[in-house]
């Protein structure tokens, strides 16, 4: 039995119901037919391509499941990260209704991409507020598209993450606080300076723009399904964060296959738990303190307030992973199991499958998740090395 040594703390969520059918009121956060669109949309973006879906057989016969399918982001663009699709797309959608104001048309993506409105799109000022990835997106969909970008990072932060914002013409506010921090004062200085936010988390007064980031994430659902060939999971084991990925996978699944739907497993650092105590206290809650966590995408402390229309219900347990157990599973994936590929996984991207091998090790807790020899389980690999330094540290 592999083992990466993790430990586990997990929340049986009592107000998820598996039975339920996707409601129509979550429709208006993320929906097969807006996700069709944005599909459409980022297909005609310079250097699309599906990313790969691996299947690590080895490693799932080691551990007493059916089958891994592992979703590698890693090779996401050239930005190694699935944020790459959620906060450029979001950029497009704010630029089209921009222009669309100024006009009266509103211009499709290939006008964008050729830059036929710089008139106007050039005045635009994009901000955000960002771990790294994020921030990544909106920077690159912001030079991608030709409208001025201001992004927000917090003192953890890596140098590597902030010069690669910089390389994509960003100009970069690092503050001294934590992400929630962050979060406050690139939103205070936007309505001070008339820029757009273009945000991965929602709060009060903040839901719309949001959704259009949700949207781009279902790009590589969509992909996925394709890759699956329609075969669905028994589990998804995904990080937590605010919950922006995870409310658009569950979303996306919950209406796609409603009863069918996959068991949904949502795994956070032990020091930046915002969705299992938001669960734990049925209602959304505030981590506080330093967020410490190398699994820097997810050091959150406040869960995102469309997300958790969703996630409140649509998951079935929260758990965490300790510290411990991230450079063992980053190292497992970048050597490839008993000859299952080699895959570079970084800091955030393994949490999924870290809770996954270390549930599988003890019998309790796996009996509790129910999986068993006839398991599926779907795992994201939402980044790959977006610090090199950082993640040659790690794997050693």
């Amino acid at each position: 039995m592999k083992s990466v040594n993790g430990v586990l703390t997990h929340f049986a969520n009592p107000l998820a119901d598996q039975q339920k059918l996707y409601a129509d009121e979550l429709k208006a956060i993320t929906s097969l037919e807006k996700s069709r669109i944005a599909v459409e949309e980022i297909n005609k973006w310079p250097g699309y391509q599906p990313t790969p879906l691996y299947s690590l057989k080895n490693l799932a016969s080691d551990i007493g499941v059916n089958t891994i399918w592992y979703k590698d982001e890693s090779q996401r663009f050239h930005l190694k990260s699935f944020k790459a699709l959620g906060g450029a797309y979001a950029v497009a959608r704010q630029l089209q209704a921009k222009v669309a104001e100024v006009t009266g048309t509103a211009p499709d993506i290939e006008e964008l991409l050729a830059r036929k409105h710089d008139g106007v799109v050039s005045q635009v000022v994009v901000s955000c507020a960002t771990d790294g990835n994020h921030g990544r997106s909106v920077s690159w969909g912001c030079q991608m598209f030709g409208c001025q970008c201001v992004i927000y990072i917090h003192r953890d932060v890596s140098q590597g993450r902030q010069q690669a914002m910089e390389a994509l013409g960003a100009t970069v506010n690092r503050i001294t606080g934590n992400y929630d921090e962050s979060v406050k004062q690139a939103d205070t200085d936007a309505r001070l300076h008339g820029r757009i936010i273009v945000s991965d988390t929602s709060y009060e007064a903040y839901m719309e723009i949001p959704k259009d980031v949700a949207l781009g994430y279902t790009v590589l659902l969509s992909e996925s399904i394709n890759q699956m060939n329609n075969e669905i999971p028994t589990h998804v084991f995904i990080q937590g964060g605010v919950g922006g990925l995870a409310s658009a996978v569950c979303a996306y699944f919950w209406e796609l296959w409603g009863e069918q739907r996959p068991r949904f497993i949502i795994v956070e650092p032990e020091q930046a738990n915002c969705l299992q105590e938001s669960a734990k206290a049925g209602k959304p809650v505030v981590v506080e303190g330093d967020l410490d966590t190398l699994m820097a995408g997810l050091a959150c402390g406040e869960v995102s307030a469309l997300a958790w229309q969703v996630l409140a219900t649509g998951t079935n347990d929260f758990m965490t992973i300790n510290e411990e157990a991230v450079p063992m599973t980053m190292k497992l994936l970048a050597e490839g199991f008993n000859g299952d590929p080699s895959i570079e996984g970084g800091e955030s991207a393994v949490a999924g499958l870290a809770a996954l091998v270390t549930a599988c090790g003890d019998s309790d807790m796996k009996a509790q998740l129910g999986l068993d020899e006839n398991s599926r389980v779907f795992i994201l690999g939402t980044e790959g090395a977006t610090d090199a330094e950082v993640y040659a540290q790690l794997i050693k």
